[in-house]
């Protein structure tokens, strides 16, 4: 489970006790109700990340909702959009293994984040991992119940693929872009998870090999 789970539960639960010691004990449940919510929402269950050469996992679980092209930075990229409900969980995974090259946090709207606008109007985390002589970007985009997006790494760290992150609270969006040379796994309306899934995969260059010393002379 996340921390911060700990900390909303035990804070429900504080204030079920006061209210049952000042009022009565049924006027605590719906707080006790919300601690265990808290509890399940921060969930952080562990997963097989694949082991497939070239794959961009989802960072996050949820509905795909959008799969199309876009242009970022002026180079055109697939972008695959992923919607995260309050039932879903909230824990951000990394697309691929590599080092963070760039961490941009952009203030906006807390627009619905099944809406096509949010993915630019709205508050976001832009981080950009390469590895592999390959770039993916992706995005932590608050929703209209997500008050804050959490990031624990910074530009030059490492990431494993698949590993944990971050997260968003209380409903959001992951969006991911990668080149157009990927062949793409998903569809709108696929349910995914974080780590597990294989949202795309990216083509892998063939070792050259030296050969042997005769094989060299014969050439």
């Amino acid at each position: 489970m996340v921390r911060d789970g700990y900390f909303y539960g035990a804070g429900c639960v504080l204030a079920a006790v006061i209210v049952a010691w000042l009022a009565a004990w049924p006027y605590a449940i719906p707080l006790l109700l919300l601690a265990a919510f808290f509890l399940w929402f921060f969930r952080d269950p562990e997963r097989q990340i694949s082991t497939l050469p070239g794959a961009v996992v989802s960072p996050g679980d949820g509905k795909v909702t959008d799969v199309s092209q876009v242009a970022s930075g002026g180079t055109p990229r697939n972008r695959i959009s992923i919607f995260l409900s309050v039932f879903d969980v909230h824990v951000n995974r990394s697309p691929i293994a590599g080092v963070i090259r760039d961490v941009r946090y952009r203030r906006g709207k807390f627009l619905n984040a099944m809406g096509a606008n949010s993915a630019e109007e709205n508050e976001q985390n832009i981080v950009t991992v390469e590895g592999d002589g390959r770039t993916v970007i992706f995005k932590q985009i608050a929703g209209l119940i997500a008050r804050r997006i959490v990031f624990n790494f910074k530009v030059g760290d490492h990431v494993a693929c698949g590993e944990r992150v971050g997260l968003i609270k209380f409903g959001s969006r992951v969006d991911v872009l990668f080149d157009r040379d990927a062949a793409i796994q998903v569809k709108s309306g696929d349910r995914v998870k974080g780590g597990a899934t294989v949202l795309a995969l990216l083509p892998v260059a063939q070792p050259v090999h030296a050969g042997t010393a005769g094989e060299r002379e014969a050439h």
